[in-house]
């Protein structure tokens, strides 16, 4: 009877032990997902061009409410966010304008980069107004530039951000396909020209990635979860060209942000 109750005694002790530890170590990490310092860096497609809610201080760079990186931040609680992505950013208006928030204290950095480089801008514009051979002339031109000159300027970019921030944990984001192919858009671009600029944002995204992994970053794809949301798919996450907004013009919507871009991201973070 009596070693009964001393092993009863004994089992109740180990489990209040197990208990508290169990407890501390819950607050602990509790506690350190509230520590993480974020900082948000890139392009239109991280500041949240074309989803809307446009904070007014950010001026041109159009940092949006409903961009992920604001949406991660609203859900996390980070215990500090610093949001410098910018609408028409390249590779050297981060390194030159974007990079002050980091320091050796930040833990978390988000970024999208490169396809203004690659002059996607101009890539859509040609291919809107030009003929099909100028079309898939000027994909070329744009694809040479990612075998030729994007590398070194990703990795400029890449070293200066792990300089300014040698612990952080750096998630780099990649673009979508625009097209569904053979899809319920009537007039418009061919389903060549289509297929060719998906490729286009295949090729820009294997060789970011391929950057990103040689500087030790996590790449975070963003194709797969846009499937069946491209344009011509019938419930679209990016807007087509709009004449009467030109900026928003293939960019993610708000259901783009919170439903392709922010899961991609949290993922990976």
């Amino acid at each position: 009877m009596k070693m009964s109750r001393l092993v009863a005694f004994s089992s109740s002790l180990l489990l209040g032990a197990v208990l508290a530890l169990t407890g501390a170590a819950t607050a602990n990490a509790a506690s350190s997902v509230q520590a993480v310092d974020y900082v948000a860096l890139g392009d239109s497609y991280s500041s949240g061009v074309g989803s809307g809610s446009y904070d007014s201080a950010s001026g041109d760079c159009k940092r949006s409410t409903k961009a992920y990186p604001k949406l991660w931040a609203a859900a996390n609680a980070p215990s500090s966010f610093a949001f410098t992505a910018c609408s028409g950013a390249r590779t050297g208006d981060v390194t030159a304008g974007q990079l002050g928030p980091l320091s050796s204290s930040t833990d978390l950095v988000s970024i999208s980069i490169g396809g203004n480089d690659a002059g996607f801008a101009d890539v859509m514009t040609t291919c809107v107004i030009s003929s099909e051979a100028t079309c898939l002339s000027r994909i070329a031109t744009a694809r040479s530039y990612v075998d030729t000159t994007l590398p070194g300027n990703l990795d400029s970019v890449y070293s200066a951000i792990r300089a300014k921030a040698p612990s952080a944990r750096v998630v780099v984001i990649g673009y979508p396909r625009f097209y569904k192919i053979g899809g319920s858009c009537i007039v418009g671009l061919s389903d060549k020209v289509r297929t060719a600029i998906n490729g286009a944002a295949d090729y820009l995204n294997t060789a970011t990635a391929k950057r990103a992994a040689d500087h030790g970053f996590t790449f975070a794809d963003v194709t797969g979860r846009f499937t069946g949301h491209e344009i011509c798919s019938g419930d679209a996450w990016l807007h087509s060209v709009n004449w009467l907004n030109i900026g928003e013009s293939y960019h993610p919507t708000a259901a783009g942000q919170s439903g392709g871009y922010l899961p991609a991201f949290a993922s990976a973070a």
